[in-house]
């Protein structure tokens, strides 16, 4: 695959450790022990392990209940993923390679597909993370009480901050290297572009979410059962449809930064503020209703409230052991690795992640959704 070696990517490649020219092939294995660090096993176990609960519970969930929710939401963060990843790798062979040069690497990790672009545990972190915060901000009852968009601005918020937390460390410990010199990743927030913080932490599952609810969980909520053939076609738009939600929700800073980097960071900041502070008040008074019986909880996940709580503490791991090469830092770069994130933004990140994980604990006995074809309030269970 040596001819699609752009310049940028054999460079980023040669930093890595890796060879562009001699990653692979459409699948690779490697052996754990070998790889950069200790860290890139770790976390490839604790993703893929997640999507596999995740995955194993909307299909229980879907059988069980009638819900489909889950499961549609985790095919539809894959199939966005296979819309929006293979240009980014290739983007002389989709035909954009005088537009778009190669944003990033990927380090090479156990399993790897595409000439070592596209690391299985990548592949599994999308529904992984977007089932985290859909699931959060469903059990709190936010899109049934605020609707299909508020519901989706507090899941672009929860997951912001879950992906924050890994987004700020991961080219420390190598797990990935930023192009710095492609202006499309200008500006940078320290290690990370400004675009990764609010497009991909926040926008995308924000867009996700709303397609999901919009063309499946409102009907589900209201007791409605969708044939198979309906599932199939809302899954594929829910793909699609979520990744030209991408493209459309952060263009006042995509065409008014077009030329300037300055108001094209001003422009993502002020998204990410307002969609932080819609959020969080929706959601903390959604809890503290909850918290005083004013409202009946929806359905608890139990994969999603136990493994929120396995993710936050192996990104503590993560960043406390990395903590005394960040304190070292040189100019920005790591003792003993890549450059930095942003400790203070981390801090907050992990915080909100904390509380978004304790609110899916607390009342116990609560009622969860019915199976469809019920009333939504019929069938109380254990939480």
């Amino acid at each position: 695959m040596s001819d699609h070696c752009s310049p940028t990517f054999d460079q980023l490649a040669t930093e890595l450790g890796f060879s562009c020219k001699t990653a692979g092939g459409p699948v690779e294995f490697r052996n754990p022990l070998h790889l950069e660090n200790w860290t890139l096993p770790v976390l490839e176990v604790l993703v893929i392990l997640g999507a596999v609960l995740t995955l194993s519970y909307a299909i229980q969930r879907l059988r069980r209940h009638g819900d489909p929710t889950n499961l549609v939401l985790w095919l539809g963060a894959t199939a966005y993923l296979f819309i929006i990843e293979p240009p980014l790798y290739f983007p002389a062979a989709f035909g954009i390679g005088a537009h778009v040069d190669t944003m990033f690497a990927h380090n090479v990790f156990t399993v790897d597909f595409l000439w070592g672009r596209l690391p299985l545990y990548i592949v599994a972190i999308y529904p992984f993370m977007a089932t985290l915060a859909f699931e959060t901000v469903r059990r709190l009852g936010v899109f049934r009480r605020y609707g299909v968009l508020a519901g989706a601005v507090c899941v672009g918020f929860v997951h912001h901050a879950y992906y924050e937390v890994f987004d700020q460390i991961g080219p420390q410990l190598k797990w990935w290297e930023w192009s710095t010199g492609n202006s499309l990743n200008q500006p940078m927030f320290d290690s990370v572009p400004l675009s990764s913080i609010v497009v991909f932490a926040a926008l995308w599952p924000m867009s996700l979410a709303f397609c999901v609810q919009l063309f499946v969980g409102r009907h589900v909520d209201a007791g409605r059962r969708l044939p198979a053939a309906q599932l199939v076609w809302r899954t594929v738009a829910i793909g699609i449809l979520g990744a030209l939600g991408t493209f459309v929700l952060p263009l006042p800073a995509t065409v008014f930064g077009a030329n300037d980097t300055t108001v094209r960071g001003v422009l993502y900041a002020a998204e990410l503020i307002v969609l932080s502070v819609v959020a969080a008040v929706l959601l903390v008074v959604q809890w503290r209703r909850l918290r005083r019986g004013e409202v009946v909880p929806v359905h608890t996940n139990p994969v999603v409230r136990a493994y929120s709580v396995v993710y936050v503490a192996v990104l503590a791991l993560f960043w406390v052991t990395a903590l005394p090469d960040f304190l070292h830092a040189n100019h920005g770069w790591a003792r003993h690795g890549g450059p930095t994130g942003n400790a203070g933004y981390t801090v907050v990140c992990f915080v909100i992640a904390i509380l978004c994980s304790a609110a899916l604990f607390g009342r116990s006995g609560t009622r969860v959704t019915a199976p469809v074809g019920t009333a939504p309030e019929a069938a109380a269970v254990a939480g």
